[in-house]
């Protein structure tokens, strides 16, 4: 019954990434189980979900005195032990990625923070860690900045599958969704396979909420403005993560659906599939599910940390529900406008904070680098 859910998500056209890894995943039996058993089929790394599992297990201890041994740095020291585990649980899902014909099976690993505004820096590192990891079922994830979206390109025209991170606004997906089909463009002018090219833009939902709740919060409570205003404002708390995600998905369906992919489509290239990104509930006054269960929607990814994953298994209700209420989507955006909210500034403030949070994951992953490296006696 439990996986019957999760069977019933791949039916409707919507995979499910898990969005964590750790060595004994895959060294021991469950990570098969869960890609037997529990449809699951692919998974994200990031680098806080790195720093737990290195500094509150003992599970990397050995590769670290070895590598410290020899002479490596902590970035050195850490790209290994993330090549390591991309490479062993990307060999667990290849299974995966030949019977869906290249779509799924997919493990991600990323480009450092200090390159989110740095074109040349992201192309560099991306060949480096594609090469590295040495696997066609890896994606590497490169932020969609301003400066990403050359990078994503150039790296995309080579044949690197990449996981479009960090995105928020629809014209930035946009200009996403255009790297790709010029990428795939230029391998066919040059008539360079296309057949196992693959892409995924990563939408952050809940984010969206965190965010322009407390503007709404701040809104409501405001006793200079009007009666209407805080009703409005209200009304819209929890609304703007959902509805900006919907029309993200309209603007899929637009790009494509229309012509130009369609004819790309046809000399084998594949859909450049959004992914949904922090879908876990990090208000309580939301259900655990709020936002797993609205974007269920054909040809796309949801990424669930594994508690979430287990909610859905538990008792997820599986129904395309993506296309309710776009109209109101629309209108939610409108009402926030109107309230003097700016929601360009939302998700320039969104991006700027994605970037500032993922450097400070990094340098605590950093932190524990150099700590267990000490505890093993060779820092």
């Amino acid at each position: 019954m439990s996986t019957g859910r999760l069977q019933q998500l791949l039916e409707l056209g919507q995979s499910v990434w898990y969005d964590y890894i750790r060595r004994d995943l895959y060294t021991g039996p469950e990570l098969r189980r869960l890609v037997e058993q529990d449809v699951l089929r692919g998974m994200t790394s990031n680098p806080t979900i790195f720093e737990k599992a290195i500094a509150e297990t003992n599970l990397y201890d050995e590769d670290i005195r070895r590598k410290g041994s020899a002479g490596a740095a902590p970035p050195q020291v850490f790209e290994a032990l993330a090549v390591a585990d991309v490479q062993a649980a990307a060999d667990v899902f290849r299974p995966v990625y030949d019977q869906s014909g290249g779509n799924d099976g997919f493990v991600s690993i990323e480009v450092g923070p200090q390159l989110a505004h740095d074109t040349e820096g992201s192309i560099a590192e991306a060949r480096r860690l594609w090469q590295a990891c040495n696997r066609p079922n890896v994606m590497v994830k490169i932020p969609g900045t301003r400066a990403g979206i050359p990078a994503i390109r150039q790296c995309l025209s080579e044949g690197i599958n990449i996981n479009i991170t960090l995105l928020f606004a629809i014209d930035r997906y946009r200009d996403v969704m255009e790297a790709y089909l010029s990428a795939a463009e230029a391998r066919l002018s040059r008539q360079q396979p296309v057949d196992r090219l693959r892409s995924v833009a990563s939408f952050f939902v809940s984010r969206v909420d965190t965010n322009v709740d407390k503007k709404l919060d701040a809104i409501a409570a405001d006793e200079r403005r009007s009666g209407g205003d805080r009703r409005t404002a209200a009304e819209l708390r929890g609304q703007l993560a959902i509805a900006n995600a919907r029309i993200a998905y309209e603007a899929f369906e637009d790009v494509f659906g229309g012509p130009r992919a369609k004819a790309q489509q046809a000399r084998g290239v594949a859909v450049q599939r959004p992914l949904w990104a922090s879908t876990s509930t990090k208000d309580p006054k939301y259900p655990d599910l709020y936002y797993v269960e609205a974007l269920i929607a054909p040809e796309t990814v949801d990424t669930m940390p594994p508690e979430t994953f287990e909610a859905f298994k538990d008792h997820g209700r599986p129904e395309v529900r993506i296309a309710e209420h776009v109209d109101r989507a629309h209108a939610a955006l409108e009402s926030l406008r109107q309230l003097g909210i700016d929601f360009v500034q939302v998700t320039d403030e969104l991006e700027q904070e994605g970037v500032k949070k993922f450097s400070e994951s990094f340098d605590k992953l950093m932190k524990a680098v150099v700590e267990k490296m000490k505890a093993v006696g060779v820092a």
